[in-house]
Order: C-alpha cells, then structure tokens, then sequence
C-alpha cells in the first residue's frame, strides 16, 4: 500500500470468482516432447526425468545446450560452454529423454559483436557441424539477431543479412532445424505506460521492452520472411507461434507463404488462450505444422498447465506466467479441447517428423 492507502497496482492480485469445472490433467493424453526448453538452473537429471514421469513427458530438448543459461530478473543472460557438458550428463545417462540444440558461434557474443569480421558464418558453420556430430539435432538463433548484434563496422545485422547465408546452408546440409526467436510480443514494442497489457513483465523486466529498437517489430518480421524464403529447403522453427499470436491471420498467411516453416507455442497459451475460437481453428488447420514447448522451468504444473489448455474445455483459468516470478496471470484464458489427432501431432509427432534424433 502506498502513503494515501490506495493499492499499488504491482500488488493488485484478484482471486477468479468464477465457479466452473476443472478438470486438470496429471499427464499429458498422450506422450509429449518439450520440443522448446532450456536449462534455466543446473538440476539434477534424474529429479528432471522423475518430474517428467510425472507429467508424461517423453524427451526434453535444451535448445541453448552449449550455454550456461541464466534467468534473472531483469531478462535473461547466457554464457559458452562446450556442449559436450550436458551430452555427457543428461543425454548419455538418458538417450532418449534428453535431446539438445546449439547455438553454435552465436553463443559467444555477449558483447554484442557478432561479426568480429567477415570470417563469422564460415567458423559457425564449421562449428554448427562439429556440434551436431557431438549429438545435437539443431541450431537455435535468440531475439538478438535484428535487435542487438552488430557487426565490426558497428552495423546492426539484420535477420536476413546476406553473409550468413553459410549457416542456413549448412542447416540444410545437415538436415536439421534451424529454431530461430524473431521479434517479440507486439506489446513489447510500444512505451511501458498505462495502456501497455505487458506492463508489468515489462516494469519487472525491462531488458525485455524493444520499444524504440532500431527495426520495427514489423520491419524485424519482414526480415524473417526473406530469410526463410531465401532458404526454401532450410526447415525453419519459428519460436512462440512465429511472434505473432496477437495477429493469428499474419501467422497464417506466413505459414502458407513459406512449407518450410514450422512454429512451436511455448510461453505463449497465455495469447492463445485469451482467443480460443480463432486458437482452436488455427491449430486444427495448421496440426501438421505446429511443435508443443515451454519454454519454462520444468515443473509438473507447469506442464498441466499446457495439457489443461489443450485437452479441455475449461473456462478462464490461470496460466503460469513467465517461469513463474512476475505474479498473476494478465487475463484468463480458455481450453481448446483439440481432437486426439491433432494432440497426438502437437504433442510430439511433428517434432518427431523434423528433429533428428528423437524417438518415435
């Protein structure tokens, strides 16, 4: 409470008055892979998997595997490491409840200099190929690509900049999944005011606003799109339902547009969930297209969280907000009660048909 005894709006946390079913699945209905997940603390593997057994999820992918990933308040921060550490300790003990990604070179920019010189996409693509015959099954590329990486002139990269075509290339060759976060929440790019709807993730965590970011978010989009259709035999996985889950008709057109993307939900059936007629019929129509993640630490509630947004029809529940640290939910959000057909597909079928490695 402040000095005059009104409610700061940081500690308004309305309990849902609301009387309707529940209907909360322990597991998921059929077995599931985490197809989008990271690290967010070093645990124990054998407690993971026992939290997995719990939830009925199958194969756990860390797509920032030659990191060390940290999550702080005010965003999010990574460091290289060689990605023969989680091989060793999660994957070789567990073959197939653990699987990884890397982030190749792009790891190792925390300065924000991503092309020190011209030779950058030729070492990453050397070493993306060294990773993958460690044991990785793809390569993941973070929000900073068009937002914060620079190359040696100081000039911000673009997502689609000519001279990492060698990347995408070598993707191909490999035949494996290039995962690639572009852009943000739409709300991201706008002032941390009053009428923003992330207003507190954002006063929570300001790393986060790209409000005033040298691209626009539509401009960072229009990038993306001539990235991955300048590379048509490249599989793309464009995290959290390709950024744009406010806008589900952009994501179909996108969709449409380019066969060789795919797109996973993590941390994002909170938007999804405040829309679930448009939802329910997007993901029916793409079932073929779409891969299940978190995106979140590995929590058996968390997971019945997602199960309960996908498998029933229950009505304005909470949702777990971002790795559970910034309080309530925004809003509400509504079950979709999808078929068996297309869960079965979402769950873990289509990430099984794209990422190499995982069993079937």
């Amino acid at each position: 409470m402040n000095e005059t005894g009104g409610l700061l709006l940081k500690d308004y946390s309305p309990k849902i008055m609301l009387k309707s079913e529940m209907h909360i699945p322990e597991r998921g209905r059929y077995p599931v892979i985490d197809a989008h997940n990271h690290l967010f603390e070093e645990t124990d593997p054998g407690e993971m998997v026992d939290v997995m057994d719990q939830a009925g999820i199958r194969t756990f992918i860390n797509v920032t595997a030659n990191t060390s990933f940290t999550f702080v308040e005010s965003g999010y921060t990574f460091f290289p490491r060689d990605i023969g550490v989680f091989i060793d300790r999660y994957m070789t003990p567990y073959p197939d409840r653990f699987r990884c990604f890397t982030m190749s070179d792009f790891a190792s920019c925390q300065d924000g200099i991503l092309m020190a010189d011209n030779r950058f996409a030729e070492v990453a693509a050397r070493h993306l190929e060294e990773d993958i015959r460690k044991g990785a099954s793809g390569l993941k590329v973070t929000k900073e690509l068009g937002i914060r990486f620079r190359d040696y002139r100081d000039s911000l990269i673009p997502v689609d900049d000519p001279r990492l075509a060698p990347i995408w290339e070598k993707a191909c060759e490999l035949d494996v999944p290039v995962l690639i976060h572009t852009s943000d929440p739409a709300a991201f790019f706008y002032p941390t005011d009053r009428f923003n709807e992330h207003y507190l993730t954002l006063v929570k965590a300001p790393d986060w606003s790209t409000y005033g970011s040298h691209y626009s978010k539509e401009e960072l989009l229009e990038q993306r799109e001539g990235l991955v259709s300048h590379h048509p035999h490249t599989t793309f996985i464009c995290a959290h339902v390709a950024n744009y889950t406010e806008d589900l008709g952009f994501v179909s057109s996108f969709l449409d547009r380019n066969p060789n993307v795919y797109i996973d939900i993590s941390a994002r059936i909170d938007e999804l969930g405040r829309q679930p007629y448009s939802a329910r019929d997007f993901l029916i129509k793409y079932q073929d297209r779409v891969l299940f993640g978190t995106d979140m630490p590995v929590r058996a509630e968390i997971y019945r969280s997602y199960f309960r947004f996908l498998e029933t029809r229950d009505e304005y529940f909470d949702y777990p907000d971002y790795v559970g640290v910034y309080g309530n939910s925004r809003w509400g959000i509504y079950g979709l009660e999808l078929p068996d057909e297309v869960l079965q597909k979402i769950y873990a079928k289509n990430a099984s048909r794209i990422i190499p490695g995982l069993t079937t």
